[in-house]
């Protein structure tokens, strides 16, 4: 263990080492009009010294003013900037000594709990839910694995995870290497452990690090144009001194030397504006501390200025444009269709139907089946908590698991159906999970209330409820529920049910069917998923989407207005990506879409004019 550490060191991402108070306040200093106005002070200075050691200065008169005068610009200008800057660099420190996550590994032949830091290739770590990976590796063992890779790829829903490597070539993109897992990605459902081979630098998240430090830094085009300003100015100061003196020589000689010098060097000074600096850090510091103030960290005064000069914005989705949480927009049943308002995870929206008018779902039978599936057929978790974990404070509404399977418990929350009385009543008592090859999930439940159901005409004990991709489940279906009647699926119904499949995923939403099946007893023996999901009811489609963040589209009208184009980026379907890009008004249904098959094909010359 001790060899492997040497040989790979320690676990985390390298950075490139940060500035010291002294660069900071020398950095302060290398703006070329600076320069000048420091040298004009010297200069003046050691002319104000010789004049005042020849008894040349009166005795009102002030000796080293303008020397003073111009130091004091130079000075005030460089603690502004130093300040700053200093408080910018403290605050990325702090950022940096957060404490290092545990995590359970196998050495020894014993399970221990270590810091991530000295995890090294080789270790095999064992992961369960609401675990934060810290190194890359091959999984060995998954049970329902499912794990949350937005922070690599920018994908909101979860990646289910195997240990399968067939068929996996070595190009293959991060979001399809099933068997791998990767350092900052988390697991939101089931179980597992993984062999890790890469730790630091050498993980994912390490080379986009890697990446990142080795961009190159421009000057801004506030610091451009300063930069030539001062050459122009400096040039030109130098060659009116220059002249200055040579004409003044030519007509009054050498014996006035001293007197053409200082003429000159006033002359210089009143070309250099010594309060433009001063002025300009200033106004940096002032647009420095409104960002401060709006939770954005500015490293170097002169980057809040590039703010001014952005004229196109391109934004990943998920996350940034959207609120990366998943909300159900549309339920769809054999007979009705309806829509469902609200927003985030918070269980509050109503049911409308074609007129937009609110309906009581307990009048529909079929959805209250629907339902009751989505809260049973589900391993996630609605949860209220306080934001900061203590009181007081705001308090909001999160999920625990799969983002989609949260989708649908709010989903059924927004029509009174509570999770914990839900599954009080029906309790869990077989599962067939969900995998990459069945593409649906299944559970068997059992009434707990058998004998006041077989008195209400229902009395089968046992219930199966399945969800998953609409094509698949609908292959399962002999029947479908209408109200409170359940009929036969003849092929114009199941014709009816795929065009609404369709249509829903043509307007970017996630679509989700759902089905059940009341069962007289269980199975003998192990459950056998192709045989307990045949003649299946279906009840209906959900069609879910990662809602756009509501404050987005006024900030995209308002960057469009000040003459900024808004580019969006994202790994989502060309379907989604063109819905969620017309909601935010960033594109116009006549606006083309560029896939990465395309943008690999196009030169650069033809992108810029794209």
């Amino acid at each position: 263990m001790d060899a492997r550490q040497k040989r790979y060191g320690r676990n985390e991402l390298e950075e490139t080492a940060g500035r010291s108070s002294w660069q900071i306040l020398l950095e302060q200093f290398q703006n070329i009009m600076l320069i000048m106005l420091i040298a004009v002070a010297i200069v003046s200075g050691i002319l104000d010294l010789i004049a005042l050691r020849g008894g040349q200065i009166g005795v009102r008169e002030i000796p080293f003013k303008d020397t003073i005068a111009i130091l004091l610009i130079v000075i005030l200008n460089g603690i502004l900037g130093y300040l700053q800057e200093s408080r910018a660099e403290k605050a990325l420190a702090a950022l940096k000594n957060l404490s290092s996550p545990k995590v359970q590994v196998l050495r020894d032949g014993r399970r221990r709990e270590v810091d991530a830091l000295t995890l090294v290739p080789g270790d095999i770590v064992f992961i369960e839910t609401g675990t934060q990976l810290s190194a890359d590796g091959r999984i060995m063992e998954a049970a329902n694995l499912q794990i949350r890779e937005s922070a690599l790829t920018g994908e909101a829903q979860v990646v289910n995870k195997s240990t399968d490597a067939n068929g996996l070539e070595a190009d293959t993109p991060l979001g399809d290497r099933l068997n791998m897992v990767f350092t900052g990605t988390e697991v939101v459902v089931g179980r597992g452990k993984f062999m890790v081979t890469n730790i630091g630098m050498g993980t994912e998240l390490g080379k986009i690090a890697q990446m990142l430090q080795s961009v190159e830094n421009e000057p801004t085009p506030l610091q451009q144009r300063m930069n030539q300003l001062g050459n122009v100015l400096v040039s030109g100061s130098l060659i009116l001194v220059a002249l200055t003196i040579a004409v003044g020589v030519l007509q009054a000689g050498w014996g006035r030397l001293q007197e053409l010098v200082e003429v000159s060097l006033s002359m210089a000074v009143a070309v250099v504006p010594e309060g433009l600096p001063a002025v300009i850090t200033v106004t940096l510091a002032i647009g420095t501390q409104r960002m401060v103030r709006r939770r954005a960290l500015i490293r170097k005064l002169p980057a809040v200025e590039t703010l001014g000069s952005v004229n196109t914005i391109c934004s990943d989705k998920t996350g940034t444009l959207t609120q990366n949480k998943m909300v159900v927009q549309e339920v769809q049943l054999v007979r009705e269709t309806f829509q469902v308002t609200g927003e985030g995870y918070a269980p509050e929206g109503e049911f409308l139907n074609g007129d937009r008018q609110r309906i009581k779902t307990l009048e529909y039978g079929e959805l209250q089946a629907l339902l009751m599936g989505c809260v049973l057929c589900n391993d996630a978790a609605l949860v209220h908590h306080n934001e900061a974990r203590t009181a007081p404070g705001p308090w909001q509404w999160d999920i625990v698991g799969d983002p989609t399977e949260g989708a649908l418990l709010v989903l059924a929350a927004k029509a009174g159906l509570e999770q914990q009385a839900v599954t009080q009543r029906l309790e869990r008592v077989a599962e067939i999970p969900f995998t990459s090859e069945r593409k649906r999930m299944s559970v068997v439940c059992q009434d707990a209330n058998r004998q006041q159901a077989a008195a209400n005409g229902h009395p089968s004990p046992y219930f199966i409820f399945t969800k998953g991709s609409p094509e698949l489940v609908l292959n399962h279906c002999q029947f479908f529920q209408l109200g409170d009647r359940t009929l036969e699926l003849n092929s114009e119904v199941r014709q009816q049910i795929l065009q609404a499949n369709n249509d829903l995923a043509a307007r970017g939403l996630r679509v989700l069917g759902l089905a059940f099946k009341p069962l007289d007893a269980l199975p003998d023996g192990d459950i056998d998923a192709d045989t307990i999901e045949q003649s299946l009811t279906w009840l209906g489609l959900t069609g879910m989407l990662d809602a756009p963040r509501p404050e987005v589209r006024e900030a995209v009208a308002k960057s469009r207005a000040a003459g900024i184009r808004s580019i969006m980026i994202t790994g989502d379907h060309q379907l989604t990506a063109q819905a969620i890009a017309h909601q935010l008004g960033i594109a116009t249904p006549e606006d083309q879409t560029l896939t990465g098959q395309e943008l690999e094909q196009i030169s650069q010359s033809e992108l810029e004019e794209w």
